[in-house]
C-alpha cells in the first residue's frame, strides 16, 4: 500500500504556527529495573482524545535473569493498550487470555466494570540477556460503557493497515486516520498510529479527529517553525491542518487523539471513572478480596500473588 500523495506534507506557515495548544514534557519515573517517561495525565492536559495515560517504557536493557514482573492488578472504566518496539512479555488476566505482547502487534484489553491482569517475563525467556522497549497507553471509556463487562482482544502485526512511500512508513494501531481503519473495534472515536519518518520527510495529521496530539520516541521533529526532540508531546488545536517533519536524522513519532469525552475523570491508582463513588467502590471490592463471589477474579493462570490496595 502506497502512501497518499494527495495528502500535503507541508508544514504550516504564517498564522498556523499558534496550532500547538501545549507541549508536554513527560516526567520520568525509575521503576528499579527500567525507567518510565509518563506524557500523560499531565497539568495542562488530562486527555488527549480519549487518550488519558500514555508511558514510554525504556529503553531497557535487562540482564540474564531480570525482566517484566508485575502481579496480578485491577482496572475499571479504562482500556489498556501496550505497543512494543522491542521485547516481549506475557500478559494473563481474569478473562483466562494468555497471551504474549509483542511487537506491532494490538492487544485491546478493556477493562469495563473489572478486570484483573498480569505482566511478567517467563523463567524461559529471562535465560539470556532481555531488552523492552514500547509504550503503554489507557483508553478511558465513555461513561455509557464503563459499566460493560471486560473483554480483550489481540490483532497480530500484519492484520494493521501498513502504509508507506516518500519516506513514510506508518502503522495504524486503533481507529481510523489517512483513508484507513484499523481492524480491533475501539470504545470511542480516535486513531492512533506508529510512523517512521526518513530525513526531512513530512506527515500530515489526519483532520478528521476533534483532538489530536505528537509524541516523539526517537529522533526530532519540526512543527510549525518549532522543532521538537525525543520525549516531547505536543497537543493541536481542534480543525487546524498541521503536518510535522523529521529532522536531519529522522523520527520515529506516534500520532494520537480522537474525540473529546463528556468530562474529565477521576484517576485512581489504576482505576478510572467518571464519578468518585465508582472508584470508592472498586476499592472496596479489590480490599475485600473475595476472587470467588466478588467484583474481581484473579487470573486462573496466575493466581497465586497479587498487588494489595495502596494505602493512600
Amino acid at each position: 500500500m502506497s502512501w497518499n500523495p494527495a495528502l500535503d506534507p507541508d508544514c504550516p506557515i504564517g498564522d498556523a504556527v499558534g496550532s500547538i495548544e501545549t507541549v508536554i514534557v513527560p516526567r520520568a519515573r525509575d521503576l528499579g529495573d527500567f525507567e518510565v517517561r509518563r506524557a500523560l495525565p499531565a497539568p495542562k492536559r488530562q486527555m488527549v482524545g480519549p487518550f488519558i495515560f500514555f508511558d514510554q517504557m525504556g529503553p531497557a536493557e535487562f540482564v540474564t535473569g531480570q525482566g517484566i514482573d508485575i502481579r496480578p492488578h485491577p482496572h475499571i472504566g479504562l482500556a489498556t493498550v501496550t505497543y512494543l518496539y522491542k521485547g516481549k512479555f506475557h500478559h494473563r488476566d481474569s478473562l483466562g487470555t494468555n497471551q504474549w505482547i509483542q511487537p506491532g502487534a494490538v492487544n485491546l484489553m478493556t477493562a469495563g466494570h473489572g478486570v484483573t491482569h498480569s505482566e511478567r517475563v517467563d523463567e524461559e525467556a529471562i535465560l539470556t540477556p532481555y531488552s523492552l522497549f514500547g509504550i503503554q497507553t489507557w483508553i478511558a471509556l465513555p461513561e455509557e460503557k464503563e459499566e460493560q463487562p471486560a473483554d480483550f482482544v489481540h490483532a497480530p502485526k500484519d492484520t494493521l493497515p501498513f502504509m508507506q512511500g516518500e519516506g513514510k512508513e506508518v502503522r495504524l494501531i486503533l481507529g481510523h486516520a489517512w483513508g484507513e481503519r484499523a481492524p480491533v473495534a475501539t470504545p470511542s472515536e480516535m486513531f492512533y498510529a506508529d510512523a517512521a519518518l526518513e530525513p526531512h520527510t513530512s506527515i500530515p495529521l489526519p483532520d478528521d479527529h476533534e483532538d489530536r496530539g505528537i509524541y516523539v520516541v526517537s529522533g526530532a521533529i519540526d512543527v510549525a517553525g518549532q522543532r521538537f526532540q525525543a520525549g516531547q508531546m505536543m497537543v493541536f488545536r481542534p480543525g487546524d491542518q498541521v503536518s510535522a517533519r523529521a529532522g536531519a536524522q529522522g523520527a520515529r513519532i506516534m500520532l494520537l487523539g480522537g474525540a473529546t469525552l463528556g468530562g474529565p475523570r477521576h484517576i485512581w491508582w489504576n482505576f478510572v471513572a467518571s464519578s468518585q463513588d465508582k472508584i470508592d467502590a472498586a476499592k472496596e471490592a479489590w480490599r475485600a478480596g473475595d476472587w470467588a463471589h466478588g467484583r474481581f477474579q484473579l487470573p486462573p493462570d496466575d493466581n497465586q500473588e497479587f498487588i494489595p490496595l495502596p494505602e493512600k
